[in-house]
């Protein structure tokens, strides 16, 4: 069953604003507000905000995770998920903030982006007590996976209540042959992890041109998280317009 298709489990549209730290943290104006790009999201219909603040600094800092937190209290009916390494900064923030979500990312600290998911056997024993802690404080975990199929079950097996599936493979195969065969290999690791009891998300290269197929696609897709795009998009047609279209790409996959 596609989320999309039943208005009540319709795809939540999350937004990703490290990148307007980042522009803002070229100068020291305090501008482009995060916590302005927030509300003007939320106000255009966003469902989520997500954050990842990284050891480094490069786009959020710790405060912006504290302000968006106290930003969040306004909006009761929308979530927050901050994403990360658990072994490097994350925990703190999610002990401190107890956000709707946190989304384990195995990044190293160095590259530009997120560019591979957790493995099963081998994450599993480091994994579960920080699993386990998050879901005491009563915060949902996601997972970061490939859309490998025979891995959600071991997601699962860990204590995560949702992967999110990494979606640079099928973005990059959008104008190539292989677009089929990316889409499958989604919707098989997708139908996986709902079989496994899993939620899923899905982010990474998402975009107002390959959004709906995504979804029309792939089964149950709880959430999407976006960020490069969607702020691209927004230089050009201004936040209120940009959510308004990737909420339109969404209602289409229906």
């Amino acid at each position: 069953m596609n989320a999309a298709t039943h208005p009540h489990l319709r795809t939540a549209l999350s937004v990703n604003l490290n990148k307007v730290a980042l522009v803002r943290n070229t100068r020291h104006l305090g501008i482009p507000s995060v916590t302005r790009a927030a509300t003007l999201c939320l106000q255009a219909g966003a469902r989520g905000i997500t954050v990842h603040p990284r050891p480094d600094e490069r786009h959020i800092r710790a405060h912006d995770v504290h302000d968006l937190a106290e930003l969040m209290k306004a909006w009761p009916d929308r979530e927050y998920n901050i994403e990360g390494n658990p072994f490097h900064n994350l925990m703190g923030f999610v002990r401190a903030v107890r956000p709707h979500q946190v989304t384990f990312v195995p990044d190293s600290e160095g590259p530009f982006t997120s560019d591979h998911g957790w493995s099963f056997p081998a994450d599993a024993e480091r994994l579960r007590p920080l699993i386990d802690e998050c879901r005491a404080l009563g915060v949902r975990v996601s997972l970061f996976m490939d859309a490998d199929a025979p891995q959600m079950a071991g997601a699962k097996a860990v204590g995560a209540d949702r992967v999110e599936l990494y979606t640079e493979p099928y973005a990059a195969a959008w104008h190539t042959p292989q677009r089929a065969g990316q889409l499958e290999r989604f919707r098989a690791a997708a139908q996986a992890a709902l079989d496994a009891g899993l939620g899923v998300n899905a982010g990474h290269d998402l975009n107002r041109e390959n959004l709906t197929a995504f979804l029309r696609a792939v089964p149950g897709v709880s959430e999407v998280s976006i960020g490069h795009a969607l702020m691209a998009d927004a230089l050009e047609l201004g936040f209120a317009a940009t959510i308004a279209d990737y909420n339109r790409c969404i209602a289409e996959a229906g």
